[in-house]
């Protein structure tokens, strides 16, 4: 009840801050909660009470596909171990950045960034080393005469400086008081935990093990295995990327095609639902439905574009 709540909550701070935010991810298992947009900017977001409960493999899926689809990951609790998280503080977890519902909506609402983050041992700062240098000489002081100041050595202030070492809240504040200067660094949640996007043609060399998804990547798309996500792959040629399925036709496959719809919207992709065996529809709202006899009969992934394309026109409502 307490996650339910919760992701009511980010639903709230995501769309009261001009995101379109997709359908809840109520299928196990999930490496996602929600996805939402804001013009370029993708969230990939992983709702969990207790942070740790977070573990690699689904925090390396969360990462993958957001590097794969030009989007961020982000954790959104309320408690880590025994005590709840803190306002204005970024926690990590797998190098993810993880925060409350307030910080969430400070961040995004408010357009006020985070300073803090935590860490083994307590909460730090990362100081902008430019302006700790630059207030330090306009006072004439030096490194030696501020480190005696503030009881730490002149080898920690360098640190501080070069940009290598964050410092405890106090000595920040004991920092900015001393030289009349904002030191503390902002942290972007959006920017700073980025890694180098993938490159979807990187990937063409790797043939899945899955027979349909072995045979997608035959036909010429760069084909993304998941193992948490509603969907079966993430599958690319050079015209688009497609939210892939593969099941049986049944209410759980047409449940998770109703899902997949609601994620290829926030996500700017196709969704595509390969059956195996007869299928009693072409389409679940923009999901297109294909079966794999007839997925046997393409030869490139044009016709599968073309296919994808028409089906979906056919299918579409009338407006």
């Amino acid at each position: 009840m307490a996650k339910d709540i919760l992701i009511h909550q980010i639903i709230d701070v995501l769309e009261h801050a001009g995101f379109i935010v997709s359908d809840r991810c109520n299928i196990r298992p999930r490496s996602f909660d929600l996805a939402a947009r804001k013009g370029d900017t993708l969230l990939f977001c992983k709702v969990l009470y207790n942070i740790d409960g977070l573990n690699e493999d689904t925090a390396r899926e969360m990462k993958t596909l957001a590097q794969y689809l030009g989007g961020s990951v982000l954790v959104v609790g309320a408690k880590t171990r025994d005590q709840f998280l803190e306002d204005s503080v970024v926690y990590v977890r797998y190098n993810i950045p993880s925060l409350n519902i307030q910080t969430l909506y400070d961040y995004f609402v408010e357009d006020v960034p985070p300073l803090v983050s935590a860490a083994p041992g307590g909460l730090y700062v990362s100081i902008d080393g430019d302006v700790l240098k630059a207030a330090r000489m306009d006072m004439s002081l030096s490194l030696g005469a501020l480190a005696s100041q503030l009881g730490v050595s002149r080898r920690t202030i360098s640190k501080y400086e070069e940009g290598g070492m964050d410092a405890s809240i106090d000595i920040v504040l004991q920092i900015e008081e001393l030289l009349d200067v904002a030191v503390a660094r902002s942290i972007d949640i959006l920017r700073s935990f980025e890694k180098k996007p993938i490159v979807r043609r990187e990937t063409q060399k790797k043939v899945p093990d899955d027979n349909i998804l072995s045979l997608i990547h035959t036909l010429g798309y760069d084909v993304l295995p998941t193992s948490q996500a509603p969907f079966k792959a993430v599958s690319s040629d050079d015209a688009n990327v497609m939210l892939t399925g593969v099941s049986e036709y049944s209410n759980a496959m047409i449940k998770r095609a109703h899902l997949m719809s609601s994620i290829s919207e926030v996500t700017m992709t196709q969704s595509v639902f390969i059956i195996e065996g007869d299928s009693k529809l072409k389409s679940v709202d923009s999901t297109v439905l294909i079966e794999r006899r007839e997925l046997d009969k393409l030869s490139d992934c044009d016709e599968l574009d073309t296919l994808v394309h028409e089906r979906k026109k056919r299918h579409s409502p009338k407006t």
